[in-house]
């Protein structure tokens, strides 16, 4: 299906050389293609549902639990670095 629709759109852009219109259709045709074909466009992005926003929060959630299970670890090596860092810089 996807490969009826490139060729498609490789006619019009083609055709467009003889007559201007035709690249207009093409235009139309893949702006539809983008936003209406293979899924609904929206869901992709996660603005048709919640899922990308779920599948990002998530994420941060796991990433945040992370970061403060091992900065407790190693919150007296890193202010040493800080210290040195400042040191250095400072």
């Amino acid at each position: 299906m996807i490969v009826l629709l490139v060729l498609l759109v490789m006619a019009l852009f083609g055709l467009g050389f003889l007559n201007g219109m035709w690249w207009v259709v093409a235009a139309v045709v893949v702006f539809a293609l983008f936003q209406y074909g293979r899924g609904g466009g929206y869901d992709d992005w996660g603005r048709g549902d919640d899922s990308g926003f779920r599948n990002y929060r998530d994420y941060r959630d796991r990433v945040d639990r992370w970061d403060r299970r091992y900065s407790r670890q190693r919150r007296g090596r890193w202010a040493r670095q800080d210290r040195r860092d400042r040191e250095r810089h400072g």
